[in-house]
């Protein structure tokens, strides 16, 4: 048996942290299994807190300060870990983001905006900016960034099953110039079709559907129940309530229903970014 690796405590403040559990859980001669018990998350998710590689949820942390009885230490400790992750993302996207790397599966439904792991450099930015009009350009530049190197995760050794729901709305709103655009709609086909997601779009044409509201994410992982994420202007909200995580999966499955077939919907980007191309786009 190789030699056990223990995690550069002086790395960041997730390692820091991540051996600190370490040490708190074999002084208490528990192991992963016994620590893991009634946290409702998978040994390997505790071991990749352990190693550094994961934050550390404020719910978990409740449950290992009651069993290590570490007097709300990790609970206290939390908000350090998740501002080291956040790196560019807004305040309450930063655990979406860390989240998103370790999903089976992505589902996006978005009405208003193009889904980050979609965009372009130049539609981040032209958005950012609206958002942020006194923002200097190093800072638009960060979030571009960060909003960039969040679709690595599609060249992972496992990358999760992605899913999105687009509003036609949005492949005629005009956010940039017609190049601009086609140039979008282009990359969002082929993220598409090089990952194996699927892509479908809710016409113009349809009156009510389920999901009228704003922005919605589902994720699923393996060793932890699967959360919601609903996001607003300026804010966001992490959903794992057991029940109410069905409601949205129930309302997203009627979206799917709604929208067009997966290959209608690629026809339809595509053309539309033909028309950018070809100086044809309608309003």
């Amino acid at each position: 048996m190789p030699p056990r690796k223990d995690p550069d405590a002086s790395a960041n403040v997730p390692s820091f942290y991540g051996a600190e559990l370490r040490y708190q859980r074999e002084l208490a001669g528990l192991t992963l299994e016994q620590l893991a018990e009634g946290s409702f998350r998978g040994i390997s998710f505790l071991s990749q807190i352990e190693r550094g590689e994961r934050r550390m949820p404020l719910d978990l942390a409740r449950h290992v300060d009651q069993k290590l009885g570490t007097d709300g230490f990790f609970e206290r400790r939390c908000e350090d870990a998740r501002r080291a992750r956040q790196s560019g993302h807004a305040e309450y996207f930063a655990d979406v983001a860390e989240m998103e790397r370790h999903a089976e599966s992505i589902e996006d439904w978005a009405p208003m905006l193009v889904p980050g792991l979609l965009q372009t450099s130049a539609y981040t930015r032209a958005i950012v900016r609206a958002a942020m009009p006194r923002a200097s350009d190093e800072e638009v530049e960060k979030k571009v960034a960060a909003r960039m190197s969040r679709a690595a995760l599609f060249d992972s050794d496992a990358p999760p099953a992605f899913w999105a729901i687009l509003d036609e709305s949005l492949l005629r709103r005009r956010v940039l110039l017609e190049e601009g655009m086609a140039d979008l709609l282009e990359h969002i086909a082929e993220v598409v079709r090089s990952t194996h997601s699927i892509l479908q779009i809710v016409p113009e044409t349809t009156a009510a559907h389920p999901f009228m509201m704003g922005m919605t994410r589902i994720m699923t992982f393996a060793d932890a129940p699967p959360v919601v994420y609903a996001e607003s202007l300026h804010s966001g909200q992490l959903i794992d309530y057991p029940a109410l995580v069905k409601e949205y999966r129930q309302s997203y499955d009627l979206l799917r229903a709604a929208a067009l077939p997966p290959e209608a919907s690629l026809a339809m980007l595509e053309a539309t970014a033909e028309d950018y191309r070809n100086g044809k786009h309608r309003t």
